[in-house]
């Protein structure tokens, strides 16, 4: 699944930046894909000596760790067991302590690899060493597996860009795991840099709730309930969807309505029900649905509907345009057994 791209540029009337075209960014990004060290400080001078505002260091680092540090994939595949490279050996060895995040970053730089954590600490440490007070932040992320457990499981940051603070996911944006979450594709996704805080709500959700940067913030339990946003819903023009609730309490017979709102000029739009979908899953499920037109379409809004045919469903895929978009949780009541209606003659009466 890819995503969509789109740069930001300092929007000085709000403290959000405007989405604009990427190459605003490109000779930046161009630069910084070549710059190479594995020591944080020689790296931080490197990626932003060259520029004077903090929105242009802050994109040099950004897209310098996107485009260099890979996922490490290791930890959804626990019959490989942990091989120990020596670094973390050789960064405990060195004289004196360095502070944790300096110590993990120099230890991703050196591995090129790492998850969410490395992530955040490798940004931070690289801001720290430019002058750019940053923060890591940990909290919710929206995960695909459909865990029932809420928990911390996720690190992004915070920068702060000429006295304002701004949100970015060095993770997210560097790519995405395969179906299997056994490979990394390196795919990076601009929505992600300096996210608006009214869309990265929409799948992050901090511990503490000032980083949300959201003067009415939603409810932790609005955040769990809302549908989950795959990847690809990113990489679409949905300007809205419907239901807006993520889990669905329906009874078998019922019918559920499905509506998207894009601009997109050609739609297409189907919903599965298999928990598990792989790629030719959700070709055939696309596929199908042009040749039965299941989903109509008026304006720019496209609508299909899902009849609930027995309990079993437990999950409903949206599948926009080739790329599950949405997800959604079936809550599928048992319907209590209505019993004949049994007409009592009255005997007496014929008595």
């Amino acid at each position: 699944m890819k995503l969509l791209i789109c740069c930001c540029l300092i929007l000085f009337s709000s403290s959000c930046f405007s989405q604009t075209s990427k190459k605003n960014f490109s000779a930046i990004d161009w630069r910084a894909e070549d710059i190479n060290s594995n020591s944080p400080d020689t790296l931080a001078q490197l990626l932003t000596a060259s520029y004077t505002t903090q929105l242009d260091k802050v994109r040099s680092i950004f897209i310098w760790i996107t485009e260099h540090i890979e996922y490490n994939t290791l930890r959804f595949q626990p019959y490989i067991k942990y091989h120990d490279d020596g670094i973390e050996s050789e960064e405990d060895s060195l004289p004196g302590l360095r502070p944790l995040d300096e110590r993990v970053a120099r230890i991703v730089l050196k591995r090129r690899q790492t998850v969410c954590e490395g992530y955040s600490r490798l940004f931070k440490t690289l801001c720290d060493f430019a002058g750019i007070k940053s923060e890591i932040i940990c909290g919710y992320a929206r995960s695909n597996s459909g865990s029932k457990k809420f928990q911390c499981n996720h690190n992004w940051n915070a920068v702060m860009i000429d006295s304002n603070w701004y949100l970015l996911d060095a993770t997210w944006a560097s790519g995405y795991l395969s179906f299997s979450g056994t490979q990394f594709i390196r795919d990076y996704n601009d929505y992600y840099f300096l996210t608006p805080p009214k869309y990265f709500i929409e799948d992050h959700y901090p511990e503490d709730v000032k980083w949300t940067l959201l003067n009415d913030p939603p409810t932790l339990n609005e955040f769990k309930n809302s549908p989950f946003k795959q990847s690809a819903f990113n990489r679409h023009n949905i300007i809205s969807y419907a239901p807006l609730k993520g889990i669905i309490n329906t009874t078998v017979g019922d019918t559920i309505n499905i509506e998207l709102q894009t601009i997109d000029e050609n739609k297409r739009l189907c919903v599965i029900d298999y928990p598990n979908t792989d790629s030719i899953t959700i070709a055939n499920a696309d596929s199908a649905s042009v040749v039965n037109k299941t989903a109509v379409t008026s304006g720019n809004k496209i609508k299909c509907s899902y009849v609930v045919e027995s309990q079993n469903p437990q999950w409903l895929q949206v599948i926009y345009n080739g790329d599950i978009v949405l997800r959604y949780k079936l809550n599928i009541e048992e319907q209590p057994f209505n019993y004949p209606q049994i007409i009592i003659k009255d005997i007496a009466s014929k008595n």
